[in-house]
């Protein structure tokens, strides 16, 4: 699967690497959806408005301080309540330790642990490898082709089927790893018809190592962003934005990626795959799949992530 990736988060690099324009509308369709929702967006990818020129980004980039601030606010009265429990249950421990108080203080602990870094970084005015992570449903700027022209369109990396409900989703919430041994089925009405591209600088997955769950992350090398083969959805929802959501596509992995412990792995396709990719004919799914295997082929390099 890709449990995680460190993305290009910044749509101005598509727009310069590809030639690609960027659906405004679907940008100001998605913050104007998180506000009062929970919809994660990599940091990387809200500080590209930083600069906003058009009157649509400067809308972008004022959808995004709203949030922020209204983040803020509650991040700031989440703090007092876990400081209140926390220290309600530091004096139940003084007077008789209990498992209960020891439970409630861990939890506290925890929470004021996750707002204090939450709200350093709503702060924070320097950017950190971390702002260009995303994980399954987080969004992400992914490059398409519309009408004969190149887009870049702001999904949730984790798909919804076409037909799918959201109660489907909730109940297979793996669609955002697309097998390429399941693309003619499970994937049909997506490949061949609506493909992606994902630009990747490295990835992370979850691997068991002494009966632990570890994080491990694998660097392509030499280093470079990879351009990773995605399908992708639009759902209609009544009275909203559309849903515009996507899956990487995945394959046996190489064997210094297996060695780490690991049973899938990403599919890069080469640069000059990328327009045959990108314009699929689904009466030639053959193509499709010689693309697949023509793919980028780097050596992984990999550690436990910090």
């Amino acid at each position: 699967m890709c449990y995680s990736a460190q993305i290009e988060a910044d749509y101005r690099k598509y727009v310069r690497m590809f030639g690609a324009a960027m659906s405004l509308r679907a940008f100001v369709d998605l913050y104007w959806r998180r506000n009062g929702r929970n919809l994660r967006t990599p940091m990387a990818m809200d500080a590209a408005f930083s600069d906003a020129g058009t009157a649509e980004e400067q809308r972008i980039r004022a959808l995004i301080a709203g949030y922020n601030a209204r983040s803020k606010t509650a991040l700031e009265e989440e703090l007092l309540r876990q400081r209140v429990k926390l220290a309600d249950a530091e004096r139940a421990l003084e007077k008789k330790p209990t498992r209960a108080a020891t439970e409630s203080r861990r939890i506290a602990t925890g929470k004021i642990d996750a707002a204090v870094r939450r709200l350093a970084d709503l702060e924070r005015t320097a950017p950190v490898e971390a702002d260009s992570r995303i994980y399954p449903g987080w969004y992400a700027p992914v490059l398409i082709v519309q009408d004969g022209q190149r887009v870049v369109v702001p999904m949730r990396y984790r798909c919804r089927l076409p037909g799918w409900t959201e109660q489907m989703e909730k109940d297979k919430p793996g669609t955002y790893n697309a097998r390429l041994d399941s693309l003619k089925h499970v994937w049909a009405k997506l490949f061949g018809y609506n493909h992606g591209i994902l630009l990747v600088n490295r990835f992370y997955e979850n691997v068991k190592r002494d009966g632990k769950n570890v994080v491990v992350q694998f660097d392509p090398s030499p280093p470079k962003p990879l351009l990773l083969a995605c399908l992708w959805t639009r759902t209609a929802i009544p009275g909203e934005p559309d849903l515009w959501s996507f899956a990487a596509i995945t394959d046996d992995p190489p064997p210094e990626v297996a060695a780490a412990g690991h049973d899938r792995c990403i599919i890069p396709i080469r640069p000059a795959n990328l327009d045959a990719w990108l314009s699929p004919d689904p009466s030639n799914l053959a193509a499709q799949y010689a693309i697949l295997d023509d793919r980028e082929r780097p050596f992984y390099e990999h550690r436990v992530a910090a």
